[in-house]
């Protein structure tokens, strides 16, 4: 117990005499290369996330075939929003500073855009590579 965990029981301890010490804990477990690899990606196993990513056929390098929706809803004074896919299933996030093409007034509801799957900065499905899809 270092000096300022001390003195927080100490204060505790004024306020209820019955408060036991806690009991001494073991040591900290002895961490693999995985779960040291897991750690520089992240908190947490990624991966049913990259699995998801897999069967989706996302991914930064997801290749040119790439996927097609409509913004659902844009927050411009935040910077981001969200896009219904075209073959459905859940709306994707999407941030500004991802838009490859087009002018970011243009994202309005309903504009068509193009996009690949990839990870936002907290390891969850989001758009990137976007490009607003101009009419024929």
């Amino acid at each position: 117990m270092n000096a300022r965990q001390k003195r927080l029981f100490d204060e505790a301890r004024k306020r209820n005499p019955d408060l036991k010490m806690p009991a001494a804990t073991s040591p900290p477990p002895v961490l693999t290369e995985e779960d040291l690899a897991l750690i520089k990606q992240g908190v947490g196993d990624k991966s049913p996330r990259e699995q998801a990513m897999a069967e989706s056929g996302g991914g930064e390098g997801a290749g040119a075939a790439g996927h097609s929706g409509m913004v659902v809803t844009y927050f411009e004074e935040k910077g981001f929003g969200f896009i219904r896919p075209d073959d459905g299933g859940k709306d994707i996030f999407f941030h500004v500073s991802r838009l490859a093409e087009g002018d970011p007034t243009q994202l309005t509801a309903n504009t068509p855009v193009a996009y690949q799957l990839g990870m936002d900065r907290n390891g969850k499905i989001a758009a990137t590579e976007i490009r607003i899809v101009k009419p024929e």
